[in-house]
């Protein structure tokens, strides 16, 4: 499991220093006019790769749709904007929502198929089966604290989130226990 994340931060270092090291994209600029209708023209937007002093209405509205002294009326009621992005930091912000989404994913791949085996293995099947009567549908892995405080094999950090976690199963199974209850008690 750290390989996986030692990998996928060198990759991702990786990738933003090669992003970052290139130039501008011609992508990542650009000027927008937006013109609203004029006479018998419709109205349109308008998208060109210029540089900054270049981003107006005669630059960019190409081709031009009316001619002679109508450009001037037309290119002023147009509204032409700047527009600069940066690629390399969406990039970077689409590879790390994706790394946390992927690593989200192995750990409930983890949880609903792996521990569940390696708790069998460790604990043995015999003391999995539990009794419908005594119990209700109470967690399989309700004894599972006992078992683990004695082993000294785990960490001290793991053996108190699992009692955090054995506490609030407890919890949960009371809760339940007393809401079927009073609803046995109600009809």
């Amino acid at each position: 499991m750290k390989s996986v994340i030692i990998l996928q931060v060198v990759s991702l270092v990786g990738f933003l220093l090669l992003t970052f090291a290139g130039a501008k994209n011609s992508e990542d600029i650009r000027c927008k006019c937006i013109c609203p209708p004029y006479r018998d023209i419709e109205g349109q937007i308008y998208k060109q790769n210029v540089s900054l002093k270049d981003c107006n209405c005669l630059h960019v509205v190409e081709p031009m749709p009316v001619d002679g002294k109508d450009v001037e009326a037309y290119c002023l009621r147009c509204e032409c904007k700047y527009e600069e992005r940066s690629s390399g930091t969406i990039k970077a912000t689409i590879i790390m929502y994706l790394s946390i989404l992927g690593l989200l994913l192995l750990y409930m791949v983890y949880l609903t198929l792996l521990e569940p085996m390696l708790k069998r293995r460790l604990f043995g099947h015999s003391q999995l089966i539990q009794n419908d009567d005594d119990v209700g549908d109470q967690q399989p892995f309700a004894n599972a604290h006992n078992v683990l405080s004695r082993s000294h094999s785990r960490p001290n950090v793991l053996n108190k989130v699992e009692h955090a976690q054995q506490r609030w199963r407890r919890q949960v199974q009371e809760q339940r226990k007393s809401v079927f209850d009073r609803h046995v008690v109600l009809s």
